[in-house]
């Protein structure tokens, strides 16, 4: 197939003013300006028409809060336990959730979805494609982070229990002594297999899926809206070298320098949030450029399940408010690929990567615009 015409955003803030991208096997096979004068037949006109790669919301809850339902569909935090790394997003999400086809319609390809906030230690998330009806079969790569979680939403939920933990200090405490825990289990795993005298430890299921978080393998991705919740993050980062990302970063605004020094790469959003709690009160939507402007790299989000068709929308409020168009395309596509480590696969209009592409009747984050088209993997 070609899509012949159109502007085309490759992704990397490269645009193309009238082009043709040639499509082979579900794949990008090439991209180029001009009229394509090859031998494929089948060509679908773009012209007047913008084309991106498919977007990637890089935090959210897709299929895990499902719409409509209450408890019934409510299937992102086990609140029963303040340390829970062995949860599985896989195991939660239901793919047929409406949420996933309303973000079809608005050109998001791609999602980080996974368990909430509610726990210190909440649990494994993936990324997937938002098309399909067996999510084995949409997984991009699983897991791709560990959910751990600060501030008001673990104190909230904690306190109503009157159990630990019920302040800050405990809830960093509780994710210093399971990564400590895991650490001395991964050691004593070690000694097993070097000695055959010494004998390996009990299995400990949370130890064992902590261990790729302690080794680099996973990211650590940690919830945080206050500027000290931010710091406690990155405390814990440092302390365990953690490959480490910041999740909303509400209040980053305030530190920017700091954050700017550490070279952090953020999740920022959900873009548009009203001051439902305390550590919401200073979101601004210049917030993501401060970040961007001190040197961190930042990926956008619209977060939940039922916002994330959203994401192009508040984008637009962004940058009206000051945020670099470039910065944002890249906030939705090259930045969170990378930040994944699922660039080989999506987030650029390239050869070799998955045919995941959104066609818009305008600029992709007005509000006064559709998504006409999109596509998964070469499907329309």
């Amino acid at each position: 197939m070609i899509i012949q015409g159109g502007v085309i955003h490759i992704g990397d803030g490269t645009v193309v003013q009238e082009g043709y991208i040639r499509l082979e096997d579900g794949k990008i096979a090439e991209v180029s300006s001009g009229v394509y004068s090859g031998a494929d037949r089948e060509v679908l006109d773009a012209k007047g028409k913008i084309i991106t790669p498919g977007f990637i919301d890089a935090h959210c809850h897709l299929g895990m809060w499902e719409e409509g339902l209450d408890f019934e569909g409510d299937d992102g935090n086990e609140m029963t336990d303040p340390c829970t790394p062995h949860l599985r997003a896989i195991d939660a999400i239901n793919p047929l959730d409406r949420a996933f086809g309303e973000a079809l319609d608005y050109g998001i390809t791609t999602v980080v979805t996974g368990p909430g906030s509610a726990n210190p230690v909440a649990g494994q998330i993936c990324a997937m494609k938002t098309w399909g009806r067996v999510v084995d079969e949409m997984v991009v790569k699983a897991p791709v982070g560990m959910k751990f979680a600060l501030g008001e939403n673990p104190k909230g939920v904690y306190n109503d229990k009157s159990q630990t933990p019920m302040t800050r200090m405990a809830i960093a405490a509780i994710i210093r002594e399971e990564l400590q825990k895991a650490k001395r289990y991964g050691e004593d795993c070690r000694k097993a297999q070097e000695d055959e005298d010494a004998d390996p430890p009990e299995l400990d299921v949370k130890c064992e899926a902590l261990l790729p978080v302690l080794e680099g393998k996973v990211k650590a991705h940690f919830h945080t809206h206050r500027a000290d919740d931010i710091c406690t993050a990155l405390r814990l980062i440092r302390e365990f070298q953690l490959d480490g990302v910041i999740v909303h970063g509400t209040e980053g605004h305030l530190i920017p320098e700091y954050m700017g020094s550490k070279k952090v790469r953020c999740v920022v959003g959900p873009l548009l949030m009203p001051p439902s709690k305390m550590e919401l009160w200073n979101a601004v939507p210049e917030n993501a450029q401060a970040l961007i402007e001190a040197g961190c790299m930042v990926c956008l989000t619209a977060d939940t399940s039922s916002e994330t068709k959203w994401l192009p929308r508040d984008i637009g409020v962004c940058i009206a408010r000051g945020l670099d168009e470039k910065e944002a395309f890249k906030a939705v596509t090259v930045n969170p690929a990378k930040l994944l480590g699922i660039e080989d696969k999506v987030g650029a209009l390239e050869p070799g990567k998955d045919a995941d592409i959104a066609i818009f009747d305008g600029h992709p984050f007005s509000n006064m615009t559709q998504c006409v088209l999109t596509m998964i993997d070469g499907k329309i």
